[in-house]
């Protein structure tokens, strides 16, 4: 097939694409993510509100058109474009089914939505990390409740919050803007909030604009000014948001750029390049010593102990699988609510009123956990298989702006 035709193809299921989003988007009001395309779209999608069953349809006819077209020989970038649009149908067309009863065990719902196969593993496994931090943390009494003491001294005081966050933020976008050139006119605002499932998130309007949204239902400790400075801004989700809107949208002129479905392969790179994108942003032990200069002062802690709270958070961080291991548990039915809650006390060691918080973020997102860690862990595999190691900073950075800026799929970075 000529390559024009390819193209042709490929812009005219992208227009089907976008419009069975924004459709699904009418039946869950989480479904989209974000949407900078072109407003008359959204009005007419919404005045068709087709039902399940005509949008369940009109995906199936897109991707047996996606099934028909020979992009073997084309150049890998449009190879690339007709994955993307083949899996991400395939996962709204799992989401729509989900809409409409069908049942998924967690593994099945994270391959079917995210494209990706989340590990399993066993108590021993968070035992194990657990028993070195049982000889890091002082006092006595269970791991987790002496966790909870220990970090007590390191919560970012009310009054504080903004200048911490503002400063990290500003240090984030400054190193990013050493190697990625973000869009002249990319901004955000930042809002704190309450009584939401997450602890942070980043509404993206498009033309280069976040809305981060803080959420201060719960003590926020001095490692999340860091974490999501650059997991929601800089070099995480705003950056790869503009990036997407100003390269595959505006430049490209992919319309399937314009939409993002939250439940969808999409996220896991999203997510997980925004994880990894705290390590790019801040190599080896610079953020430590950033920390110890600038945020501990600032938020009125005694950067002394900065190097001890980090070495018990880094075992920390190793628990980080312990979560999904509650999800599988209560979205299987193994474990009823409060059984998760306490699994994410003791193995991820959440302080309760946490735990029950995650929980509730089990009942919206389900099995979009995966996206954090295991998204994390993908992309830094990809990465540092292409080069982007530790040593080689500006290979890493080079590699990183490559993935947030192309279609790649999570099946792809394996």
């Amino acid at each position: 097939m000529p390559s024009i035709q390819i193209l042709h193809t490929l812009d005219h299921i992208a227009e089907a694409y976008v419009k069975l989003v924004l459709s699904v988007g009418q039946h869950d009001e989480s479904y989209v993510d974000a949407y900078f395309g072109d407003p008359e779209i959204l009005v007419k999608v919404k005045s068709e509100n087709k039902p399940l069953d005509i949008i369940k349809k009109d995906t199936l006819t897109s991707i047996e058109e996606l099934k028909r077209l020979d992009t073997k020989t084309a150049e890998e970038i449009i190879q690339l474009r007709h994955q993307y649009l083949l899996k991400q149908l395939q996962s709204l067309l799992a989401h729509v089914e989900m809409l409409q009863g069908k049942k998924f065990s967690f593994d099945e719902e994270a391959q079917a939505l995210y494209d990706a196969d989340p590990p399993k593993y066993p108590e021993s496994h968070f035992q194990k990390i657990l028993s070195e931090m049982d000889s890091l943390l002082p006092g006595s009494g269970s791991i987790s409740a002496r966790y909870d003491e220990f970090k007590k001294e390191f919560i970012i005081p009310k009054d504080k919050l903004d200048a911490v966050f503002q400063t990290a933020i500003k240090e984030c976008r400054k190193r990013t803007k050493e190697y990625i050139e973000l869009p002249t006119n990319e901004s955000f605002t930042i809002e704190y909030v309450n009584n939401k499932p997450w602890s942070g998130y980043n509404w993206f309007k498009g033309n280069g604009f976040s809305l981060i949204q803080m959420n201060t239902d719960l003590p926020i400790y001095i490692d999340r000014a860091v974490d999501l400075a650059a997991h929601e801004g800089y070099p995480g989700h705003h950056v790869y948001n503009s990036l997407l809107e100003s390269i595959l949208y505006k430049k490209y002129g992919w319309v399937e750029a314009s939409v993002y479905a939250l439940f969808s392969p999409q996220s896991l790179i999203a997510e997980g390049t925004a994880n990894f994108g705290i390590e790019v942003v801040f190599p080896g032990n610079e953020r430590i010593e950033f920390e110890k200069k600038v945020l501990f002062p600032l938020a009125g802690m005694d950067a002394s102990k900065a190097e001890k709270y980090y070495k018990v958070h880094e075992l920390f961080l190793k628990l980080a699988y312990a979560g999904n291991e509650a999800a599988r548990g209560y979205l299987n039915g193994t474990m009823t609510r409060d059984e998760a809650a306490e699994w994410l006390v003791k193995y991820a060691l959440m302080s309760p009123d946490r735990a029950q918080q995650r929980t509730r973020f089990f009942d919206t997102y389900r099995s979009y956990v995966i996206n954090y860690n295991l998204g994390q862990d993908l992309v830094k595999q990809y990465i540092e298989k292409r080069g982007g190691t530790p040593d080689k900073p500006q290979k890493r950075w080079e590699e990183f702006k490559k993935l947030i800026s192309s279609p790649r799929l999570p099946s792809g970075l394996v």
